[in-house]
């Protein structure tokens, strides 16, 4: 049963959604486009049948393809039903953020319609959201004027259940991506054919420019002629309306540009690997406002029939709105829906980023470190035993200058205070290389005891709530999670920029904050419990939750998750370390 509180599904079903909507930009003719279609709703949406009904140039509907039953394919695949019958199921049923659900009570007045039609044998359904054999669902696809290109239709989900909130929006989206492969896919075709009578038909050329000029002119999507070669390579030689609307820029003004000059900073490696020799890429492109809209661009290499000067023929479709989708979608699978944080899965993926497989045992504090370096003569540098010699002013081996500073701007913990050295060297080893397994980033070292050395390190501070339960057993749920959202906000409001406030669930909340020594780490719990104790008013209502803070370290060598026990532990123990009246007060 689908359970919209479950990050983890929902992460699972995005990965797998967007892997079934790669696959649809994969297929070559539109054949392949619309098996793909039915063959990702069935693999990737959770539905064992799924059938695609292609809109003719009658207006008719045609059975285009079929996946999960060969019998069933057999049966209605190339069958027809009329506009009619089809415009009379769109307006049945419920209304489901444009999908159309016609329950099996509704549905009995369509058996007899000209609509091909499949139905298997099934048990009465026992509960309410259980899905009926006779049930329908039915997913419309619509071209970007509006006009309807086909619809999804879809049996038999694997669960069992009628689809909730969530497969509804999956289905919903997936039929959004289907519609704009399926249009693309007749699109190509029709350059692939405007482009084949270029190449091939010279005594026809003129004919076959103006063919090619009308599918490039009153394309739906952006288009562009781009040289390619010598000093002008990339400059657009010309642009359809479709992309001057898109970018906001006349097709005179587009002509003094390249796409290199409308790229965003960031996305200029991709755009340069894609244009080298054609290919796609998914790219961000500057608008006249100075804005930046999201674009797939998918280039073609195309020569003239003497094999003369080549040029890059680029579609440019618009996928902001795509985009924005997997933005939000991956924000909901990664943070708490009830408080916006960062939710359990986020905090270990967050911090298993910070950490390695160092082995336990070569771990050096800041101060054995900074100790060592001063042990050598000027030009050298000592560390555990094994010397770094320096070039001019004292610089490692590979140019790098060590920060001898406790307080510097750019210190974080005990790896970075000597970069041009091997922190794993043995002694009297050889000079090892940069790029050994351990030093693909600045490793993180936690203090050596709880007393501050000047170690400054990743702190992990686990917080549980105090007197929580007997809030929400006496004055319910809803004052219980108005309580959690503002202890959220007072958490957040409490630590720096950069830090992270993360909500693991029920009343325990973690704050990694980094750069931190010891007394620092203390401190900070101080301040936040101090910002916890304070009355939360809720409905006219005044209560009170105190807290319990754990410190532990992350360091490289370690797991998220053992990182998080260790946090854990320690909260416990300062738990136990207090009476249940000094818990309340914090």
């Amino acid at each position: 049963m689908e359970t919209e509180s479950e990050p983890y599904v929902r992460l699972a079903t995005l990965r797998q959604l967007h892997r079934v909507v790669a696959d649809l930009n994969t297929a070559r003719s539109l054949a392949d486009t619309l098996q793909t279609v039915v063959d990702g709703i069935v693999v990737g949406l959770g539905y064992e049948l799924a059938c695609v009904n292609l809109v003719r140039p009658d207006g008719d509907l045609v059975v285009a393809a079929f996946a999960g039953d060969p019998a069933a394919e057999a049966l209605i695949t190339g069958r027809v039903g009329s506009r009619t019958s089809w415009e009379r199921r769109l307006t049945m049923g419920e209304n489901w953020d444009g999908l159309r659900f016609i329950p099996h009570t509704e549905g009995w007045v369509l058996m007899e319609d000209d609509v091909p039609q499949w139905h298997t044998e099934g048990p009465e359904p026992r509960f309410e959201d259980e899905w009926h054999p006779e049930d329908r669902l039915y997913a419309p696809m619509y071209a970007s004027g509006g006009e309807l290109l086909g619809v999804i239709s879809v049996d038999r989900p694997r669960n069992g259940r009628r689809p909730g909130a969530w497969g509804r929006e999956a289905l919903q989206m997936y039929a959004f991506q289907a519609a704009i492969a399926i249009s693309n896919a007749r699109l190509r075709a029709n350059m692939q054919r405007a482009l084949v009578r270029l190449e091939r038909e010279q005594q026809a050329l003129r004919a076959s420019e103006e063919s090619f000029r009308q599918a490039f002119e009153y394309a739906p999507s952006g288009m562009a002629i781009a040289e390619m070669g010598g000093d002008q390579h990339g400059r657009l030689l010309r642009t359809n309306d479709a992309l001057c609307r898109l970018l906001g820029r006349p097709a005179s003004v587009l002509r003094r540009y390249s796409f290199s000059d409308l790229v965003h900073p960031e996305d200029i490696g991709t755009l340069l690997r894609t244009s080298a020799e054609g290919g796609r890429a998914e790219l961000r492109l500057g608008r006249r406002d100075g804005t930046y809209v999201w674009v797939s661009l998918r280039n073609s290499v195309v020569a003239d029939a003497a094999d003369g000067p080549r040029f890059l023929l680029t579609h440019v479709e618009d996928i902001e709105e795509r985009k924005r989708h997997e933005l939000q979608l991956a924000h909901r699978a990664s943070h708490d829906s009830l408080t916006g944080l960062p939710n359990s899965a986020e905090l270990r993926a967050r911090l298993g980023a910070r950490l390695c497989r160092r082995p336990q045992s070569v771990r050096a504090t800041a101060v054995e470190a900074l100790d060592a370096a001063f042990e050598g003569r000027e030009g050298h540098v000592v560390y555990d035993g094994h010397e770094v010699r320096g070039g001019a002013g004292g610089a490692g081996e590979h140019g790098f200058q060590p920060d001898l500073h406790p307080d510097g701007p750019d210190r974080q913990g005990a790896g970075a205070v000597v970069p041009g050295a091997d922190p794993f060297a043995f002694p009297g080893a050889p000079a090892a290389r940069a790029d050994g397994p351990y030093d693909h980033h600045v490793h993180t070292v936690a203090p050596a005891t709880d007393i501050d050395d000047g170690t400054k390190g990743l702190a992990v501070l686990f917080c549980d709530l105090d007197g929580f339960k007997s809030i929400n057993d006496r004055f319910g749920h809803h004052t219980g999670d108005a309580v959690l959202i503002e202890v959220a906000r007072r958490l957040t409001t409490g630590v720096r920029d950069g830090d992270t406030v993360a909500r693991l669930g029920g009343d325990e909340f973690v704050v990694l904050a980094d750069g931190l020594g010891a007394a620092d780490a203390a401190d900070l719990a101080v301040r936040l419990r101090n910002a916890i104790i304070p009355p939360i008013r809720v409905d006219g209502r005044a209560v009170r939750v105190g807290a319990s803070f754990g410190i532990g370290w992350a360091s490289c060598g370690m797991s998220a998750d053992e990182v998080l026990r260790s946090a854990d532990q320690r909260m416990y123990i300062e738990k136990r370390s207090r009476s249940k009246a000094h818990r309340r007060a914090g």
